[in-house]
């Protein structure tokens, strides 16, 4: 899916501001991986987010995009340097303020209508009859009554049920990886428990490979069949499976004592 291999990224080298944000950081991201990246502020999640996406390029290593082709062979593209508007045609991000993901001022048909455009190069979608109808059954999932909305701007919408929709559009546009960068940190309880349960309900219906940044250590336990610990840089452990369902607060807690007292290297503190 998406491989890194030795990547690394320092910013402002050569001056007294000089940042080593990411260290040689050694990643395989697997088809239908539900991840879950803890770490505390500045330990570089949001940094691997933006060299994923495209959005940085890395001082060091190389970042791969893993497929296969009509046969079933795997077939490896270098997409290092490749633009981030690009890798926006197979790499989905949602970000933690509700309003980013959708465009305030136009319609919630229009919106869909646009998301439903990706990955028909060179051909016109209008909006028809039966398009309505398809987006109305997609729209029913959420249970927030935006189905009976299509001709509403989405500024009227609130941020639960705009982050739902874009939820809900990234999904339809098939990415390769969708990336949530602590997308229900801005929500209240209520609207962040029903965009998790989306989350799941979507990452297995539609067999995702998601990567989810998170606050929350329940959440990241309770979510995903793997899960990265990040600190100054480094990815400093990776869980999963059996594993990590047994995982507890408590653990979490002692295995990052452990390491930061040993000073492990970053081999060392990867943990299958």
């Amino acid at each position: 899916m998406i491989k890194l291999e030795n990547v690394g990224i320092t910013f402002n080298a050569g001056t007294p501001d000089e940042n080593e944000a990411l260290k040689g950081i050694n990643l395989k991201i697997n088809q239908g991986d539900f991840i879950t990246v803890i770490g505390s502020n500045g330990a570089g999640k949001s940094t691997l987010y933006n060299l994923i996406s495209g959005t940085l390029v890395p001082t060091t290593g190389h970042i791969y995009l893993e497929t296969k082709d009509e046969n079933g062979v795997e077939v490896s593209r270098e997409i290092t340097k490749e633009a981030e508007y690009k890798r926006a045609a197979y790499i989905g991000r949602i970000f933690q303020n509700p309003l980013l993901g959708t465009a305030g001022k136009m319609s919630l048909e229009d919106n869909m209508l646009i998301c439903s455009k990706k990955g028909w190069k060179g051909l016109k979608i209008s909006l028809n009859k039966k398009k309505r109808e398809f987006f109305k059954e997609q729209l029913k999932q959420l249970n927030m009554g935006l189905e009976n909305r299509l001709s509403d701007n989405v500024e009227q919408f609130s941020g639960g049920q705009r982050q739902a929709l874009t939820l809900l559009m990234a999904v339809l546009s098939k990415p390769a990886i969708l990336l949530l960068d602590e997308h229900t940190a801005a929500l209240d309880p209520t609207n962040a428990a029903l965009i998790m349960k989306l989350t799941k309900k979507f990452a297995n219906e539609y067999n995702l490979t998601v990567m989810m940044v998170t606050h929350n250590m329940q959440q990241a336990l309770d979510y995903g069949n793997r899960l990265l610990m990040m600190d100054g840089g480094q990815i400093i452990l990776d869980i999963s499976g059996e594993e990590k369902s047994r995982l507890t607060l408590e653990d979490i807690a002692e295995r990052f004592k452990q390491i930061k007292k040993q000073g492990m290297t970053n081999d060392q503190m990867v943990l299958q």
